[in-house]
C-alpha cells in the first residue's frame, strides 16, 4: 500500500469521525439523546430510585429521611425568593443502564419560589397556538416557564384555563389537579381547593393528576394504569406543590432523572410539600429558568425541528405556567423632606 493511498484513507477516516461527531452534536441538540439513552435503559427497570447522599453514599429513596434528602440537594442557582437545587439519582438497570447512568448522569431538579417575590400566571399564544417554554420565557421576560395542561392531538389544551380574571378554555371533567391564583397568591393541588380557598380566580389551569392534600398522598398514585394515568411508569415527571408557608415547590425530572409517580411524590412529601399535583410530563416536559448568567432550558425531547415522522415530531404545548418577578413596591414613607 503506497503512501498516497494511506493519506487518502486517513483523510476519509477523519472526515467520517468529524461527520459522526457532528451528527451526535446535532442529535443531542435536537433530541437530548444522552438523557433519553438513560431513560431507554431504565424505563423497564423494576428497581426503585436511589439518591446520592451528601457523603457520596447511595440510598434507596424510600429509606431516605427528610433530613438526608435536604442534605443531598446540591445548590445550582439562588437569588432572592428563588432556590434551584438538584438531586443526583440512579436506579439499578443492568450493565447497560448502569454504564449509561455513570457516563451521562441522572438528576432531579427542585425549584422553590416565594410568592412574595414572584407572581404566577398562565401563558399562551393567541388561539392557543402551540409553542415552547423557551419562547414563552424569552417573549414575556419570565423567570420560569413550564408546561401546564395536557393537550389534544389538535394542539388545544385539555382542561380549563383562566387568565386575567376570565375563563378562556372549557373544563375537562376527569382532571383532578389544579393551578390557580386567588388574591394574588398561587395554589397547586386537588381541584377541591378551588372551592375551599376564598376569593376570585384570576389565573389557572386544570392539570392531572393531583397527588397530595394536607400532607396525605392519594392512594391512586399506586394504582395500575388506566386510560389517563400510568403511575408506575418510569418517565419524565413534573410535580408542582406548595408548603404550609405558601412557598411553591417544583420537583422536576432533569437529564436522565426519570421517575414514577410514587417517587416524585415521595420527594415532594419529604420536602414538606402540603398540597401537590402533577403537570404534563413524559416527552412533552419542558421548562426554562432565567438566571443572572442567562436562560437555561430543559426539554425531554425535540422542541426545535419539524419532522414528518410522528415518532420524531416537535413537542410543543398550548399553555404554560409563567413565573415573573413582582415589580418593586415603592413607598413614600420615610423620604427626606423636599424629596421628589
Amino acid at each position: 500500500m503506497n503512501r498516497r493511498l494511506l493519506r487518502v484513507i486517513k483523510v476519509l477516516v477523519l472526515v467520517a469521525m468529524a461527520g459522526a461527531g457532528g451528527l451526535y452534536v446535532a442529535a443531542e441538540w435536537i433530541f437530548n439523546v444522552n438523557s433519553n439513552a438513560v431513560l431507554w435503559a431504565v424505563s423497564d427497570s423494576k428497581a426503585g430510585l436511589e439518591v446520592r447522599l451528601k457523603g457520596g453514599e447511595w440510598k434507596a429513596l424510600g429509606e431516605v429521611t427528610a433530613a438526608e434528602l435536604q442534605g443531598a440537594m446540591v445548590d445550582r442557582y439562588q437569588e432572592a425568593g428563588l432556590q434551584w437545587k438538584k438531586l443526583r439519582v440512579r436506579r439499578s438497570a443492568g450493565v447497560m443502564g448502569g454504564a449509561l447512568q455513570k457516563v451521562f448522569g441522572a438528576e432531579v431538579h427542585v425549584l422553590t419560589l416565594s410568592p412574595e417575590r414572584f407572581e404566577f400566571a398562565t401563558s399562551y399564544r393567541p388561539n392557543f397556538e402551540v409553542t415552547t417554554a423557551r419562547e414563552r420565557l424569552l417573549k414575556q421576560d419570565l423567570q420560569f416557564a413550564i408546561t401546564a395542561n395536557f393537550r389534544e392531538p389538535s394542539g388545544a389544551p385539555m382542561g380549563w384555563v383562566w387568565h386575567e380574571g376570565r375563563q378562556v378554555h372549557k373544563a375537562f371533567p376527569e382532571w383532578s389537579g389544579v393551578f390557580f391564583v386567588k388574591n394574588g397568591m398561587p395554589w397547586f393541588g386537588p381541584k377541591s381547593l378551588v372551592d375551599e380557598v376564598p376569593g376570585t380566580m384570576t389565573e389557572g389551569a386544570q392539570v392531572y393528576p393531583s397527588v397530595m392534600k394536607n400532607h396525605t398522598v392519594f392512594t391512586y398514585v399506586f394504582d395500575a394504569p388506566d386510560r389517563f394515568f400510568d403511575g408506575p411508569r418510569v418517565t419524565y415527571r413534573s410535580l408542582a406543590g406548595m408548603r404550609q408557608n405558601g412557598e411553591i415547590v417544583f420537583v422536576l425530572s432533569g437529564d436522565g432523572g426519570a421517575m414514577n409517580v410514587k417517587e416524585v411524590t415521595d420527594i415532594a412529601f419529604k420536602l414538606s410539600v402540603k398540597h401537590a399535583t402533577l403537570l404534563d410530563g413524559g416527552r412533552a416536559l419542558q421548562y426554562s429558568v432565567q438566571t443572572e448568567d442567562g436562560p437555561w432550558h430543559f426539554s425531554a425531547f425535540n422542541t426545535r425541528v419539524d419532522f414528518q415522522n410522528p415518532k420524531l415530531e416537535k413537542q410543543e404545548s398550548p399553555v404554560y405556567i409563567a413565573v415573573k418577578r413582582r415589580p418593586p413596591v415603592i413607598r413614600a414613607e420615610g423620604l427626606p423632606s423636599g424629596a421628589p
